[in-house]
């Protein structure tokens, strides 16, 4: 997916079953973010950094969604732990992740494996993606502030 391009209507099933469709947030924006995995140090800082920014974001017309290919189970979970105030999907079936581009062969101490790339989408009130924060442009503990930062 590019700049300029429509997200798909259905986004997938969120921590607790709930299908999450794009025509529920129109005419809002939304902050479409994925990561590797549930309870890992990068990406526990991103959803915290999300979370302490969600008021700043909702004032800002964001509505804030994560995204990885961990269960409802561990979402709920994560979401628990760390107080998220906003859904996770569950994309088990990695069809989101694969739509949007963010699925591929990563390779951590030699070992090479198949991973969600750490992505975030900044997606406008139609449905249109606006920005696109790529895994080397995501500070994950400050990543609530880059995007409220942002001059689109």
């Amino acid at each position: 997916m590019n700049i300029g391009d429509k997200v798909p209507e259905i986004l997938g099933k969120d921590e607790n079953g709930e299908e999450i469709k794009l025509s529920a947030y129109r005419g809002k924006k939304i902050v479409l973010y994925f990561y590797p995995k549930d309870n890992t140090s990068g990406c526990t800082a991103e959803a915290c950094s999300l979370r302490d920014k969600y008021a700043d974001l909702r004032k800002q017309g964001y509505e804030v969604i994560g995204v990885s290919v961990d269960s409802e189970v561990s979402h709920r979970k994560f979401i628990t732990k760390y107080a998220l105030p906003f859904p996770l999907i569950a994309d088990t079936d990695k069809k989101l992740v694969e739509q949007m581009g963010v699925w591929g062969e990563k390779s951590m101490y030699g070992r090479k494996y198949m991973g969600t790339f750490r992505t975030t989408f900044i997606i406008d009130e139609n449905g249109i993606i606006e920005k696109i924060f790529s895994p080397k442009e995501i500070n994950t503990k400050t990543h609530g502030e880059q995007i409220l930062s942002l001059q689109i």
